[in-house]
């Protein structure tokens, strides 16, 4: 009787061990495309990603880069103060996105160009994405809101 109880908790044991090995391969399988990584214009200069890569790009709109072209494409650059990086988007941009202006796109590097899939402006006044006013720290030509 005492054999039986000890071979049963080694057996729920061991399925509790292996339930949970590929429950966590399941999730890390599931999350390996829901995960992006931001990189500054600078970053993407010094070491430009795969083109099968899709990562977020942000900083700030350059001014003077932004044409709408035929359609819905939009062209214009993006910014750190290191490094510029042409960008396009096919789509409709945000209400607030314009040039001088804090921004992060989702999408792919592909001969040069980010290609994005996703656009995200500021939504007020004083709101800059956490990993954009980093990058412009790094880069030392962040401002603090209400400085000239």
């Amino acid at each position: 009787m005492k054999n039986l109880k000890k071979q049963r908790r080694i057996q729920v044991l061991s399925l509790a061990a292996i339930a949970l090995v590929v429950s966590t391969a399941l999730i890390g399988y599931a999350m390996r495309d829901g995960i992006n990584f931001f990189r500054a214009p600078s970053e993407i200069a010094a070491e430009p990603p795969s083109p099968s890569e899709v990562f977020r790009i942000g900083g700030l709109v350059e001014e003077g880069t932004l044409v709408r072209g035929q359609g819905e494409t939009v062209r214009f650059s993006v910014t750190d103060g290191g490094a510029t990086i042409p960008v396009t988007f096919t789509g409709v941009l945000p209400d607030l996105f314009d040039e001088n202006q804090g921004m992060i796109g989702t999408g792919q590097y592909v001969n040069g160009v980010f290609e994005a899939t996703e656009i995200l402006a500021k939504h007020d006044e004083t709101y800059m994405p956490k990993e954009v006013i980093d990058a412009l720290k790094d880069q030392g030509v962040y401002q603090e809101p209400g400085e000239s």
